[in-house]
């Protein structure tokens, strides 16, 4: 069987990786994969450039072969699975599977998982288990360790109203 693994300098593997069989494999049944499947056989590489500030993976759709995994994710976002919350001052909808939250970086109803020219962006970052989850705002740290101190920043509608 067939299993993606990032080891990084330190020696940690990060995240836990399912071997899943996979067409040509003798364990292989021949049945469609499941979302959970599709993403524990993924090739996840980690986002270096945030490795000490917000730790996160990402899938390249074409260059990694996932665009079945893209299809997957973008059709649960289409069935109304995703949550709406904000990193900072941008606006996303994340969703929630496992241990992680999946986001993209086009909006779904953009993507054509099968498009050749394009090559989307999937990334996915363990949960915190507290408002980081849904809120990212000044003064919050990605260091897991570092709970936020401060409560969810209220934001005026353009009539004046908080929300």
């Amino acid at each position: 069987m067939r299993s993606s693994l990032v080891v990084h300098r330190d020696g940690w593997d990060g995240y836990n990786r399912a071997a899943v069989p996979m067409p040509g494999d003798e364990e292989y049944d021949g049945a469609m994969p499941t979302l959970t499947e599709l993403i524990a056989r993924a090739p996840w590489r980690e986002a270096v450039t945030y490795r000490d500030t917000w730790p996160h993976e990402y899938v390249l759709t074409g260059k990694d072969g996932q665009r079945e995994l893209l299809a997957a994710v973008r059709d649960r976002f289409r069935a109304g699975e995703g949550v709406a919350c904000r990193f900072f001052r941008t606006d996303n909808t994340y969703l929630f599977i496992g241990e992680y939250k999946y986001w993209l970086m086009t909006h779904y109803d953009d993507v054509d998982p099968y498009d050749d020219e394009s090559d989307y962006v999937l990334n996915r970052a363990r949960l915190y288990r507290d408002r980081r989850d849904f809120i990212i705002q000044p003064g919050d740290s990605g260091r897991p360790e570092v709970y936020p101190g401060n409560p969810p920043a209220r934001r005026e509608t353009d009539d004046g109203d908080p929300r």
